[in-house]
């Protein structure tokens, strides 16, 4: 994975067909997705259970891009070889998640993955400000977690904050959570690049009809690069 700040757009296949969900990756990664973003929950840190590390090893052969798996569980340290086992290129924990968000990257990092941390809502840039030397992406919620097709939640001051901070650092900056061509510019302004979106990239297509996923992809990568 080379670092560059293009816009990227990485489908999240919580809005994906659960039934099929091999084909549903290969269909939006050929109409143009840049990574697979996968929210893995507990049921316990954020209210909703999906994906465990045996769903994510399924998911893996068919993706060809980047698998960028967010944690939205906790306790995050005892499942990091799992997911790497699993195949993840990216792991992304939340802050809020334990009292040891420096030792939870740098095991993150040391099974070869990147290493991601994630900011709820309510949590300030300057909850990360001692992490960036050991992270390669942040995370910023523009949603609770928990559930796919929420309202936006402007976070673009937080964004523009963390891009200053991050200053010349190979780090990039994620945006999770009501992501489509209406809040994609500000977020793209602000200084994020990788723009997680599930329903505005899922919605009315279907495996038989891919073309939209590719539509709906190409609205919010020209959304967000209008903005630049």
């Amino acid at each position: 994975m080379s670092f560059d700040r293009t816009i990227k757009i990485a489908p999240s296949i919580l809005s994906a067909d659960f039934a099929n969900f091999g084909q549903e990756i290969q269909a939006v990664e050929a109409q143009g997705a840049d990574w697979v973003h996968v929210d893995v929950m507990d049921g316990h840190f954020v209210p909703n259970l999906t994906f465990g590390p045996p769903a994510v090893k399924a998911f893996r052969p068919h993706v060809k891009t980047v698998m960028d798996v967010h944690l939205m569980i906790t306790p995050v340290d005892p499942y990091i070889q799992a997911y790497a086992d699993a195949g993840a290129d990216i792991l992304t924990a939340h802050v809020e998640a334990g009292p040891h968000t420096h030792r939870t990257l740098q095991a993150i990092r040391a099974t070869g993955m990147k290493a991601g941390v994630a900011l709820n809502p309510g949590t300030p840039a300057d909850a990360v400000e001692h992490l960036l030397d050991m992270t390669d992406l942040v995370c910023v919620m523009t949603v609770n977690p928990g559930f796919g097709g929420q309202k936006f939640i402007d976070m673009t001051s937080k964004v523009r904050k963390l891009r200053e901070m991050i200053g010349d650092r190979p780090v990039h900056i994620e945006i999770d959570g009501g992501v489509d061509p209406k809040t994609a510019p500000l977020v793209a302004a602000a200084g994020a690049d990788v723009l997680v979106a599930g329903s505005a990239v899922f919605k009315g297509g279907s495996v038989e009809t891919p073309g939209v996923y590719g539509n709906n992809i190409r609205a919010v990568r020209a959304a967000a690069e209008s903005a630049l």
